[in-house]
């Protein structure tokens, strides 16, 4: 899926507590980020996990499945920045069924 533009980019600050999942989910724009603090465990459907510790940047396409960003500690919270590259008005995800 391309896209030829991008008209606003949405930045949030988001804190996961200790344990928190996301469970599965997509994105309808591009999404790069950054792991502020602690670690984040990521996992793009058809690729392999990718552990994410603080100082690491990650891309999520736009329309593939995440199967998980989760905070890998169950005693600190983790904390990222995210940015959405916006076509247009656009949702920033989709919460799916956690089973396909």
């Amino acid at each position: 899926m391309g896209y030829d533009a991008i008209t606003s980019v949405d930045i949030r600050e988001v804190t996961f507590a200790p344990g928190q999942e996301t469970g599965r989910h997509r994105h309808p724009c591009p999404v790069i980020g950054f792991v502020v603090e602690g670690t984040a465990l990521l996992e793009v459907d058809g690729e392999e996990p990718q552990t994410l510790p603080a100082g690491s940047s990650f891309y999520e396409p736009a329309g593939i499945v995440i199967r998980r960003f989760d905070n890998l500690s169950s005693t600190i919270p983790m904390k990222f920045i995210a940015h959405y590259l916006l076509d247009g008005a656009q949702d920033l995800i989709e919460m799916l069924p956690e089973h396909e």
